[in-house]
């Protein structure tokens, strides 16, 4: 166990949900993901509204929050890099580019899924 988190049981779960939180309230401010989750809300409302079988409405479900996590993750990794220095750096763009093309995956995803839902 790290020395950082010499915490256990309830009271580390706890915390854990407090740290989330917070995490929750910082990426709500990030443009990138406010957007997303505007994108994703209506999608998985409409997606619950729609007559679809159970399984098309969990699979586009799953979809719209695998982008919202990419993006979670995403945002977090251009953090880091930006924390560790704000000069351009070859590895630093490709870690930058690399996760964008995770989100654009992800919203490729997402679009492949509403297109099998409504034309297949």
């Amino acid at each position: 166990m790290s020395a950082f988190n010499q915490t256990k049981g309830l009271k580390r779960i706890i915390k854990t949900l407090s740290y989330s939180k917070d995490g929750f309230k910082v990426a709500l401010k990030e443009p990138a993901i406010f957007q997303l989750m505007m994108l994703h809300l209506p999608l998985m409302g409409l997606a619950l509204w729609l007559d679809f079988a159970l399984a098309v409405k969990m699979m586009l479900i799953v979809g719209s929050f695998l982008s919202l996590i990419v993006e979670f993750f995403n945002t977090a990794l251009e953090a880091a890099v930006d924390h560790t220095s704000m000069e351009h750096h070859p590895l630093a763009k490709i870690a930058k580019d690399v996760g964008s093309s995770a989100q654009s995956l992800a919203l490729i995803l997402v679009a492949v899924l509403w297109g099998m839902a409504i034309f297949g």
